[in-house]
């Protein structure tokens, strides 16, 4: 098997993630995490939580998944959120377009290709299905709306959708949002939460999925006047892949601290490139290899088109590249996309100001008055209303937001504008539009918003693809995931030498008891000999294990055991007084394993 696979069967087998509802057949796309996988994932969540939210300052809400269908119309997501999908004329299976042709050719990103050019690829690459061998050539690819559908309340109800991204939770409630931050710009709000895509394929397990959780931030900043803290990150090196090296046939990282990148113009964005400089720290932190990281700008085909940069922080998960060439070859390996950072500019809050009913604006108060221009209309109502009846007022209304937000639409003798989805005419002169000087405290003004977005679901596969081992201890192969302590599902297991001695029991079951008040995960395992104990550990990324054996007993008072090195297999004999902080602190990364052997009695050598 590969990797790949035995990553998989490990993952089964150890409790990290399975097909869900397996009894009865099992749908593709969706997953449950066992209690190795749900305990990783958890604390990788706390961790990003940690980072994202506390040290940077932010607030953290908790938004509904299921979301009216005008807050999608408003986001685009109606119209725009598409995958390119293909059926097979033969077996009637469906598969996404895009990843067909990526899989059987030299293209990159299809998805950014227009749907005729994947079509004649289809057929100028002769692929056929790969569920029963029909030739595609000739199908016609067409979009398929990614989001779940539902309905609210009985009956007819309303139309809803799952949402796709936990951001608009967050865009929608802007308004009363600012009112916590006191209107003060700039500030950030997370959330963590799942995310429901239909996707076409759903494939390589807990990778791509129908269901997923993501963690996201959103930071809501002045485009002129808020600027990031970069020098809290400016000595963070990078490994760029920006559009100019991927346009390239020869094209190369390039390694950039953030005060280079942002100096060389590299990362246009200051504050993208703060929090790429804050993604690095932190995926340091929790145990993603730096030899299979790197940060991919999107292709200009592949932006949305809201967004003036983006980019992908990508792992590579294949596990068959040697690392060195993974670091100097970007075409080597296989790749995914583990979080991305956009800067998006207004257009969220904008296209929400635009069919909301509240103010998605902040007020910013001029340091001293200010004399300024203001577009104005006043309606002729005499007019709007013979001709325009009941929805005269809202076409009136209409007009004083188009004054305010295009003025130079009245240039022409007519303007038209919008209600309920109908066009009217109105004449400029029974608009009656002015521009008039007026004295201003201040401005309203529309933040810009820079997201960075993280898959906790991807996050953990690739935490499981870069820490997973094979190799040999005491003459025999052994399986293990080296992951950091602060992430591991378990961080201590605790083991009687043999099961059968009362007092190593009681001893072991007492040390135990210890290490969880102190806020350890502990695991307490009496079964089978003690190699067989660590293997078990070792395999679910256990960082620490003790063991109490004779020699504990006897020792009284001054009662020693046996602490255990997940990566190393060295072990250190230590007081069980002052165990729990010992390992709390180890766990927690204040100190090392070496540190531990140093204060203590070494076993084995």
């Amino acid at each position: 098997m590969s990797d790949t696979d035995d990553l998989a069967e490990l993952a089964k087998r150890r409790g990290f993630y399975f097909g869900s509802a397996g009894a009865y057949g099992g749908v593709a796309g969706f997953y449950s995490f066992g209690p190795q996988g749900a305990a990783l994932k958890r604390n990788v969540e706390d961790a990003w939580r940690e980072t994202f939210t506390t040290r940077l300052g932010n607030h953290e809400i908790a938004g509904p998944t299921v979301m009216p269908e005008p807050v999608f119309e408003a986001s685009g997501h109606l119209d725009g959120f598409d995958d390119m999908l293909v059926d097979c004329p033969g077996c009637g299976e469906s598969h996404r377009a895009d990843h067909l042709v990526e899989d059987a050719t030299g293209v990159e990103d299809a998805e950014a290709i227009p749907i005729p050019e994947v079509e004649e690829l289809i057929a100028d690459s002769e692929l056929v299905c790969p569920s029963c061998g029909t030739s595609l050539a000739g199908q016609p690819v067409e979009e398929f709306n990614l989001m779940f559908e539902t309905t609210i309340g009985p009956g007819d109800g309303q139309s809803g959708y799952l949402r796709p991204e936990t951001a608009q939770a967050i865009f929608v409630e802007f308004p009363r949002l600012k009112q916590y931050a006191r209107n003060q710009l700039p500030f950030g709000i997370t959330q963590i939460g799942p995310a429901y895509r239909n996707e076409i394929s759903p494939r390589r397990g807990i990778v791509r999925t129908r269901e997923f959780t993501q963690a996201e931030l959103e930071q809501f900043v002045d485009p002129t006047d808020d600027d990031p803290p970069l020098a809290d990150v400016a000595d963070v090196e990078l490994r760029l892949y920006p559009t100019t090296e991927q346009e390239t046939v020869s094209g190369e990282y390039l390694v950039r601290t953030v005060r280079e990148a942002v100096a060389e113009g590299v990362v246009e964005s200051t504050w993208v490139a703060y929090f790429l400089g804050t993604a690095q720290r932190w995926y340091d932190r929790i145990g993603v290899d730096g030899r299979r990281l790197r940060f991919r700008q999107h292709l200009p085909g592949e932006r949305a088109h809201y967004a003036s940069d983006c980019w992908d922080a990508e792992s590579e998960i294949g596990g068959e590249a040697a690392p060195d060439r993974l670091s100097d070859d970007p075409t080597a390996g296989e790749w995914i996309e583990i979080a991305g950072f956009s800067d998006r500019g207004a257009y969220d809050l904008s296209k929400h100001d635009e069919y909301g009913d509240s103010e998605f604006t902040v007020f910013r108060q001029y340091d001293e008055p200010r004399e300024v221009d203001r577009a104005t209309v006043d309606p002729d109502m005499s007019v709007l209303g013979p001709k325009y009846g009941g929805d005269a007022a809202d076409v009136a209304d209409a007009l004083q937001e188009l004054a305010r937000r295009d003025p130079d639409a009245f240039d022409d003798g007519s303007v038209t504008v919008t209600v309920d989805g109908e066009p009217y005419e109105v004449a400029s002169e029974v608009a009656n539009f002015a521009v008039e000087t007026v004295t201003e405290a201040g401005e309203h003004l529309m933040p810009h918003v820079i997201e960075p977005s993280f898959g906790v679901d991807r996050t953990v596969y690739t935490l499981l693809a870069h820490g997973y081992r094979e190799d040999e201890v005491d003459g025999e192969p052994r399986t293990s995931l080296a992951l950091a302590a602060e992430v591991a599902p378990t961080a201590v297991g605790v083991f009687p030498l043999v099961s059968n001695d009362d007092d190593l029991v009681a001893l072991a079951e007492s040390v135990a008891a210890e290490l969880r008040a102190a806020g350890l995960d502990v695991a307490y395992d009496e079964s089978g000999n003690i190699g067989r104990r660590y293997r078990r550990q070792d395999e679910v990324g256990t960082p620490l294990c003790v063991t109490v054996d004779h020699e504990s007993v006897e020792g009284g008072r001054e009662a020693t055991v046996t602490v255990r090195d997940r990566d190393t297999t060295a072990q250190v004999r230590l007081s069980v007084d002052g165990l729990d902080d010992d390992l709390t602190a180890v766990v927690a990364g204040e100190r090392s394993f070496a540190s531990l052997r140093e204060a203590g009695v070494v076993v084995g050598e």
